[in-house]
């Protein structure tokens, strides 16, 4: 055999481990490998790390994953009731790494940019420092491309981009000053594919990619990380509370419990392990979403692929029934 026909088999065998290994992870492969093999969470420990969005969800079991690593947190989302509940969850189960006083509940509303800066010197004055920064911010939505206002868009990216791309520029100044520092932002596979019924939501998540990746290149010979996670369907209640087409309208629905979704648990672990290798982007996911997302790599086929599956079969993956009519 010769050294092409090697390098060609090498090449095919490559590809094909990436489409199939992947089948039966709920990571992609190089989170997979730094899980087994890379730093552990708990090399995180000591470290002082801001979660906005720490209320409920991915955001809330992040917090749980990062205290038990023995990190300093500051939570911030609007409602102070839920915070204080996941403060305390995170003393009680990791007594003996933390105290009340090493966590900050800080409510704020991200929209609301002129107190971005207030409330990074909070934070300053009680910790000193700041190290890693994690966006988990946003909603989702579901309603027909045709008949979304224009004004619901604006309203999606004032929340899910503008608010965290003003309060990163906040936090990225002190961080370019001492030096070194982490953003990590929690984006969606709507970030990188065309997922239907969620025009407006995609579109801000496909943004923050922009803006991050632009950040990090900037930033690329510098102690300056930058995480992009990309989470799949995720067993959180977010359906309620999505965009729909009309403005001021929440869609309302119970998002219903499926086994092809993963735990908010193990997402919030997952998370926790792409921070301590400070990994550019992981994609956090059970197949066929996480499959179908490698598929971006290979344009052409993953388009007949998504062609084939239509716009009623990426719904139902993503929300275990049909939420929009076309």
């Amino acid at each position: 055999m010769s050294f092409l026909e090697l390098f060609g088999a090498f090449v095919l065998l490559y590809n094909l481990l990436y489409l199939i290994i992947p089948m039966f992870l709920d990571c992609d492969m190089r989170l997979y490998l730094k899980e087994k093999f890379g730093k552990p969470k708990d090399s995180l420990a000591g470290k002082v790390i801001w979660i906005i969005g720490a209320s409920s969800g991915i955001g809330e079991h992040t917090a749980y994953a990062l205290a038990n690593a023995g990190c300093k947190l500051i939570i911030s989302a609007r409602r102070t009731d839920l915070l204080q509940k996941v403060k305390e969850k995170c003393v009680i189960e990791n007594n003996e790494k933390l105290t009340g006083n090493d966590i900050l509940i800080l409510p704020f509303d991200i929209l609301d940019l002129n107190v971005h800066q207030k409330m990074f010197d909070i934070i300053l004055q009680k910790f000193g420092k700041l190290d890693i920064l994690v966006h988990n911010t946003g909603r989702s939505q579901r309603a027909n491309w045709e008949n979304i206002d224009i004004n619901v868009d604006k309203e999606a990216f004032e929340l899910n981009v503008f608010s965290i791309v003003n309060l990163t520029r906040v936090v990225l100044k002190y961080f370019i000053k001492q030096g070194k520092g982490h953003v990590a932002v929690n984006s969606s596979i709507a970030g990188i594919m065309g997922i239907p019924f969620s025009a407006s939501y995609t579109g801000s998540k496909h943004a923050l990619h922009g803006y991050f990746e632009c950040l990090r290149t900037e930033k690329s010979i510098s102690n300056i990380s930058v995480t992009m996670i990309v989470p799949g369907p995720i067993q959180t209640d977010f359906l309620p509370e999505s965009f729909t087409d009309t403005i001021g309208e929440k869609f309302g629905q119970k998002t219903p419990i499926a086994s092809s979704k993963l735990s908010p648990k193990r997402c919030g672990e997952l998370i926790a392990i792409a921070l301590a290798n400070e990994l550019n982007e992981v994609w956090i996911s059970f197949s066929p979403p996480l499959f179908l997302s490698y598929l971006k790599f290979y344009p052409n086929l993953g388009r007949l692929i998504s062609n084939l599956l239509g716009p009623t079969f990426h719904q139902r993956l993503r929300d275990s029934k049909t939420t929009v009519n076309q």
